[in-house]
């Protein structure tokens, strides 16, 4: 039986260690979130018709019309196509933040990591 106010002397170090793996785990995001702002994803609409670039912090780069998506009598299908293509747009860079996170995580979900991006 161990005396009582005896400390393992082992815990330090494991503590230790986890401060260093949490502090790498946190530079790894750090670089991650760097590299989704420079990334830029397309999400499309009405078979190309529409296409919306933003980066992986969701801050949009371009919109793009086709001619054939005009349509001064159904201004309502390309409002539509819009929407649609931004949300496809958005869920692109959303896959890709999942993805890059994963690799730092080990997949493990880890509360509050997917609001950073």
């Amino acid at each position: 039986m161990k005396p009582l106010g005896k400390r393992n002397s082992s815990a330090p170090m494991n503590m230790n260690s986890m401060l260093e793996q949490a502090q790498k785990m946190q530079q790894s995001l750090l670089e991650i979130q760097e590299k989704l702002a420079e990334e830029v994803v397309e999400g499309s609409a009405g078979n190309g018709a529409v296409k919306v670039s933003l980066t992986g912090k969701h801050e949009v780069k371009s919109v793009k019309i086709q001619p054939e998506a005009v349509d001064a009598d159904d201004l309502e299908m390309l409002e539509d196509l819009l929407v649609t293509a931004f949300n496809n747009a958005v869920e692109q860079a959303n896959i890709r933040a999942s993805e890059q996170m994963s690799s730092v995580t080990g997949g493990l979900p880890i509360p509050g990591l997917d609001s950073i991006f």
